[in-house]
């Protein structure tokens, strides 16, 4: 009997199929979105990962922009919603719990020993723990749990998806901290409107 392969994951040119996730606290999001806008499906590790809440904190600061530029945000982590939510007050965008991380592996999304042994990921790590460390001593923000489900050694994704399904941009990270600014989102999402 021959060996399985599954899917490549997609890429730049492949064309994702519709679906609908369900949003932290219910509602559901269209991908591909349904209103002419583009998507950007971001991968990030575990609820309250120092290096995600860092990355988090600069698209909520530049959310206006991200909108306007005709950019929905939609973030999925590998956390169940029980760990998630009390991660999520003040984000302005959409969280998706996928601790079975089914759309972890439709997307090609790994996990490995790199996301936090690469020294790239270190300056990052370091920064996002001192700046949580305050707020998390002060009660004002829950640490994460000391053993998130699936693990602390997931790596992050970025793919932006046109209104017609149509991957326009991906990266797949290869270390925590490897993700893209929002300067790269904007950049990315030039280019696909100019297309």
């Amino acid at each position: 009997m021959p060996t399985l392969h599954p899917s490549p994951p997609p890429g730049p040119g492949s064309v994702v199929a519709p679906r609908e996730l369900t949003a932290l606290g219910g509602g559901s999001i269209a991908v591909p979105a349904r209103d002419g806008k583009l998507v950007h499906l971001q991968f990030r590790r575990f609820a309250g990962c120092p290096v995600c809440n860092l990355h988090l904190r600069s698209i909520a600061t530049r959310h206006g922009e991200i909108t306007a530029a005709g950019i929905r945000e939609v973030v999925v982590f590998h956390s169940p919603e029980s760990e998630l939510a009390p991660h999520a007050d003040g984000l302005p965008f959409p969280l998706v719990a996928d601790p079975e991380q089914a759309l972890y592996r439709e997307f090609g999304i790994e996990r490995g020993a790199r996301s936090v042994l690469s020294p790239r990921a270190w300056p990052a790590m370091a920064y996002g723990v001192l700046r949580d460390l305050g707020p998390v001593l002060l009660g004002r923000r829950r640490p994460p749990v000391a053993r998130p489900e699936g693990g602390r050694l997931g790596l992050p994704g970025d793919f932006l998806i046109a209104p017609d399904g149509t991957v326009v941009a991906a990266k797949h990270g290869t270390h925590a901290s490897d993700q893209w600014s929002v300067d790269e989102l904007l950049a990315h999402a030039a280019t696909a409107r100019a297309r």
